[in-house]
C-alpha cells in the first residue's frame, strides 16, 4: 500500500515538474495585428477570413456521436447473454433500446434533426 502511495506522489510531481519547465521554456508570443491578419498584398482584406460556422452541423455530429457511443454499448450485452437468462437479458435490453428511442424522439420534436429550416 505505501509503495502505491509514493509511487503516485512520484507520478504526480514529475508530472508537475515537467508541465512547469515546458510553460518555462515555451515560445511566447506576442500578438500583432499585421502577423494575425491574413496576407493580402499588405492591404487589409475585402471581406472576413473566416467561414461561419454553422451550429445544426456541430449538433448533428454530436447526437450521431452519443448514438454511436450508446450503440457500442450494446454489444457487451451479447457476451452477458451467456450469464444470465434470455427474460433478463431481454429486459436489460429492450429498457437500453426504449432509453434510445425517447432520446431519439426528443431530439426529433425538438427539431434537432431537421437541416433545413
Amino acid at each position: 500500500m505505501s509503495n502505491l502511495i509514493i509511487m503516485g506522489i512520484m507520478t504526480t510531481l514529475i508530472t508537475s515538474l515537467m508541465l512547469m519547465i515546458v510553460s518555462l521554456i515555451s515560445k511566447k508570443t506576442f500578438i500583432d495585428r499585421e502577423k494575425s491578419s491574413p496576407f493580402e498584398c499588405g492591404f487589409d482584406p475585402a471581406s472576413s477570413a473566416r467561414l461561419p460556422f454553422s451550429l445544426h452541423f456541430f449538433l448533428i455530429a454530436v447526437i450521431f456521436l452519443i448514438f454511436d457511443v450508446e450503440i457500442t454499448l450494446l454489444f457487451p450485452l451479447i457476451m452477458s447473454m451467456k450469464m444470465s437468462s434470455l427474460s433478463m437479458y431481454m429486459i436489460v435490453l429492450m429498457i437500453f433500446i426504449i432509453i434510445l428511442l425517447m432520446g431519439l424522439f426528443h431530439e426529433w420534436s425538438q427539431g434537432a434533426l431537421k437541416w433545413t429550416s
